[in-house]
């Protein structure tokens, strides 16, 4: 598939954008340690030229934190198109400010910054609106633009379909229009509490606002990795009176309902979801998320379908969720869908009037000084609840394999570089893959 759309994207060359991902290096080529795909369940650490001021609207960065989302498994499986061996992987990360290019006047080298899991041009339509997710001109790829009709912004280390941009599970991170796509830490908020308003925090927060959930609601949330995980909790602050969470991992399914107080349906005891929410909520549900993912089919149907690259997602949640909501109900769709599915229930989305949302990538831009000021910085939310392992760099391919074989009862991962800061009181302390990963 890598090799189809990365010649197809050729073919359709490329559209013009006001940066570029290639990066110059620094003089006398040092090099750093970067998590690099060279396959399908192949990812190595590498040692990778260190980025230089290449663009003067640039900010290199000293990464302080990275980790490994929910999302960059469809890139270890290499199910997102346009991925090229030696790509520098990573969208969440945070860092303290190396060098800066001439046209950034609001950051000084040292200062503690994260950065947005996506590349914001600040001039388009849509940055003005703060919706940098939607934004106009970062992303050059023409397979995207075909398939969509229109394309998403660049995002950092997430393969050439969004943009081809290297990514934060490195030493070292060229961000370009820093002053847009950086966000200013106080020192009083630590680097576990600072790093997840790249993406985990506002698009679990994303998903919540732009699908409606109001005081009163039932929320069914499907997935309780980090992103639903966290859904769960936004969803209480904004007044849910019930929340249901759906999966199939034992460890997710306790650390839902112990950390969250969130009702559970693990989903391998009842094989019909919409049957059994409507057994413990016989309305249905106001509102369902899906936060899920979509490359595990659950029947045999989808199962040889994706094989055979019939389809290139699943549309067995959504389904679910089309048919658990009650009439007029509304169902959002965070989880990364990249392509097309076969036997979406249409007739059951028209008849009950669902509103069915693409909540679309999460403008993180529109929320993180909302999240952060309102909510972290208050104590009203700890993002740090989620964190379940702190491993080196060195470790971070043998922890894609552990990541997603939820060993130990990973949910998130803070990975440190040699310029992190020790672990923040109450947080896990520094530990090999291999130590947890085998029970030690």
């Amino acid at each position: 598939m890598q090799a189809i759309a990365n010649k197809f994207q050729d073919q359709l060359g490329t559209i013009p954008t006001d940066i570029h991902p290639e990066y110059n290096h620094v003089e006398g080529d040092p090099t750093m340690k970067a998590l690099t795909w060279f396959g399908a369940g192949d990812v190595r650490v590498i040692d990778a030229p260190i980025p230089d001021i290449t663009e003067p609207d640039d900010v290199i960065l000293q990464v302080t934190g990275t980790t490994i989302c929910g999302s960059d498994l469809h890139l270890y499986h290499g199910e997102i198109m346009a991925l090229q061996k030696g790509d520098i992987l990573g969208h969440e990360f945070m860092g303290k400010v190396f060098k800066v290019g001439p046209n950034v006047k609001n950051l000084k080298p040292g200062q503690r910054v994260v950065s947005s899991f996506q590349i914001a041009c600040g001039k388009c339509e849509y940055c003005k609106q703060n919706l940098s997710s939607f934004c106009d001109r970062t992303n050059s790829s023409s397979l995207q633009n075909y398939m969509y009709g229109q394309r998403d912004a660049g995002f950092f280390g997430y393969s050439h379909f969004t943009g081809g941009f290297p990514g934060g599970q490195a030493e070292y991170v060229r961000v370009p229009i820093g002053e847009v796509n950086l966000l200013p830490i106080p020192d009083s908020v630590p680097d576990e509490k600072a790093i997840y308003l790249s993406d985990v925090l506002p698009t679990s927060y994303h998903t919540v606002v732009d699908t409606g959930v109001k005081v009163g609601d039932v929320v069914g949330i499907w997935g309780l990795g980090p992103i639903g995980q966290c859904a769960a909790r936004w969803a209480l602050l904004k007044g849910a009176s019930r929340v249901i969470g759906i999966d199939q991992i034992p460890s997710r399914l306790h650390f839902a309902e112990s950390k969250s107080g969130v009702e559970t349906i693990d989903f391998s005891q009842y094989k019909d979801i919409p049957k059994r929410i409507y057994e413990i909520c016989p309305r249905g549900l106001d509102v369902a998320l899906d936060c899920g993912t979509f490359h595990e089919p659950k029947s045999l149907v989808h199962k040889v379908q994706k094989t055979l690259m019939l389809e290139t997602d699943v549309p067995e949640t959504i389904n679910e969720m089309i048919v658990s909501v009650r009439k007029m109900g509304s169902c959002g769709i965070i989880a990364a869908y990249a392509g097309y599915a076969n036997g979406v229930n249409v007739g059951a989305l028209m008849e009950k009037g669902v509103r069915l949302i693409g909540n679309g990538q999460a403008p993180v831009l529109k929320y993180w000084k909302e999240i952060l000021q309102d909510y972290i910085i208050p104590g009203k939310f700890d993002p740090t609840f989620m964190i379940t392992h702190r491993v080196p760099i060195d470790d971070i391919a043998k922890l894609y394999s552990a990541f997603d074989n939820r060993i130990d009862g990973v949910e998130k991962v803070f990975v440190e570089t040699q310029f992190s800061a020790p672990p923040s009181q109450g947080c896990p302390r520094t530990r090999r893959v291999d130590e947890w990963s085998e029970g030690r």
